[in-house]
């Protein structure tokens, strides 16, 4: 995220995107973050396409799937509704997190609050026991910051984006 992409936001917004350019940048092998509403929607996303001075290098890489931050949305929001009827259905609680191992990537999911979520895109020779932590510390920061207000103040900005 570039102060660009986070003028005229709240100060609380702001934090955000520097929590998430943070977890982007500092642990090795995330390739991609995203936030996303109880409803599905995208809330925050590190993807640097979203951002205009950003696009002509994110257009070599192939970091995502398929290089959108939507597309890792609509990831994190079926593995989170997946994972949360598995639960139900076996009486074990509230999902905390959820992790896909793949060939070529893994794929992060941890609950924020009220249904919301953080998604992780990694590499697939990711120290997975970072990502997750990291993700905590993440979620432990932002997580009493996610009022309804704030999640109408970024999807609108996310809208604003496109």
């Amino acid at each position: 995220m570039t102060a660009t992409g986070t003028f005229g936001l709240s100060s609380e917004a702001r934090n955000l995107h520097w929590l998430l350019t943070n977890l982007v940048e500092e642990v090795p092998g995330v390739h991609a973050v995203a936030v996303v509403s109880s409803d599905g929607l995208l809330l925050l996303s590190s993807d640097p396409g979203q951002h205009a001075e950003a696009t002509a290098v994110h257009a070599t890489r192939k970091d995502g799937p398929r290089g959108s931050s939507a597309d890792l949305a609509t990831i994190v929001s079926g593995i989170g509704s997946l994972a949360m009827g598995a639960a139900k259905l076996m009486d074990g609680g509230g999902v905390k997190q959820t992790m896909v191992a793949m060939d070529e990537g893994s794929v992060f999911v941890m609950a924020i609050s009220d249904g919301s979520l953080l998604g992780v895109h990694a590499t697939a020779d990711c120290d997975m026991s970072v990502v997750a932590y990291h993700m905590a510390l993440f979620v432990g920061r932002a997580g009493h910051m996610l009022t309804p207000e704030l999640r109408d103040e970024l999807r609108t900005s996310m809208e604003a984006a496109r």
